[in-house]
């Protein structure tokens, strides 16, 4: 039953072209090291209204299902207050941000983030044993991932602490990954990487990108890998409140939304849309029975918008101070005029005092700043 689910999700990967090419490690990781071998005895699973735990002893076939989903699906390991704070990521994130890193043998790998401690036993996987250095600032979390990670054969150091902040002293790496997202790339992670050295981390809440650190060491660029959403750090206390939160049960007021709803969704679209409007979280809903569309806004704090769609009618509403509807608008216009670039071609250049995003091939080049918005 177990073994029928791993080679679900490995066949699916094979079938949706998702191993990468240029590092066939990554397959082979994989496959020698199971996502079960790392997940807990109790996993959790959204039921449209709630996050209930799934344990593996009282229902087995359900838990390996949700420890092995298909190739785009995560699996939350914990919830704290009714919302996730950690998770196996799917897979196939994890093998394009594997790939990114241009792992090999003998590398020093710092982890931010060891999760489960499957992430960090794949690094271990490719790297030898004592190459890798894994933080966990949940100090459960990190005792457990280290005792399943032995157990599945692989030696890495755990070290519970602030994956942004406290990193071993006097220490270089020949590669850094993060597995929680970051608004801003700590400085702290260029430091410790050395000069030709890679770092890949999720940036914003929409992707992924891997950064090259300069030969003087004084600054890091690179560009776009993949859309992706990823936990946010927790060093900044509590993520920004869900929509529902935010929007409190209120109807809000009316609006006019001049595009198309499911449009939201496209990983351009939505990337052009986080640089911009960096603040603002946008999650669609894919058409239903009754062909809908409906795209959910919100700033975390106390502004928000739903928008919902059926063939060319578009209802939009909105509350509090700010009119989420006139900015994501604005910048969907700003992206245009600017030529509307994909998410690709978007770069992040880091020097100790800055994050410049930029399109094209010169990190020097037109810097794209978030849009002041008016109240």
């Amino acid at each position: 039953m177990l073994e029928e689910h791993r080679l679900r999700l490995l066949s699916a990967m094979t079938d949706g072209g998702l191993w990468p090419a240029d590092s066939p490690w990554v397959r082979e990781a994989m496959e020698a090291v199971p996502r079960d071998l790392l997940a807990p005895e109790a996993v959790h699973v959204w039921t449209g209204e709630r996050y209930e735990a799934v344990r593996r002893a009282e229902a087995p076939e359900a838990w390996a299902a949700a420890v092995h989903p298909g190739p785009y699906g995560s699996t939350v390991t914990q919830v704290t207050d009714s919302m996730p704070t950690s998770s196996i990521s799917c897979a196939a994130i994890v093998a394009t941000m594997l790939d990114s890193l241009a792992l090999e043998p003998g590398h020093q790998v710092l982890e931010l983030g060891t999760g489960s401690g499957w992430n960090a036993a794949l690094l271990a996987h490719r790297t030898g044993q004592g190459h890798v250095t894994s933080i966990e600032i949940d100090a459960e979390l990190a005792a457990r991932a280290h005792r399943c990670i032995e157990a599945a054969g692989h030696q890495v150091r755990v070290i519970t602490g602030d994956g942004d902040a406290e990193l071993p002293e006097g220490e270089a790496f020949d590669r850094v990954i993060s597995t929680y997202a970051v608004e801003d790339v700590p400085w702290a992670w260029v430091e410790r990487t050395r000069p030709g050295g890679r770092i890949v981390t999720p940036w914003g809440h929409t992707g992924c990108v891997a950064l090259t650190v300069a030969d003087d060491g004084a600054s890091a660029t690179g560009w776009m890998q993949a859309p992706a959403r990823f936990m946010p750090t927790r060093r900044t206390g509590r993520p920004p409140a869900p929509f529902e939160r935010v929007r409190g049960g209120g109807g809000g007021l009316p609006a006019q939304f001049p595009r198309d709803v499911d449009q939201l969704a496209h990983p351009d679209v939505l990337f052009a849309l986080r640089v911009l409007l960096p603040d603002v979280r946008i999650d669609t809903r894919a058409a239903q029975a009754d062909g809908q569309i409906t795209a959910w806004l919100g700033d975390g704090r106390s502004s928000w918008a739903v928008l919902q769609q059926a063939g060319t009618d578009v209802n939009a509403h909105r509350g509090g101070e700010r009119n989420l509807v006139d900015e994501v608008t604005r910048a969907w216009a700003v992206w245009e005029e600017r030529g509307a670039p994909g998410m690709y071609d978007f770069g992040l250049h880091l020097t100790p005092h800055a994050h410049h995003v930029f399109t094209g091939d010169d990190p020097h080049g037109p810097r794209w700043q978030p849009l002041a918005y008016a109240l």
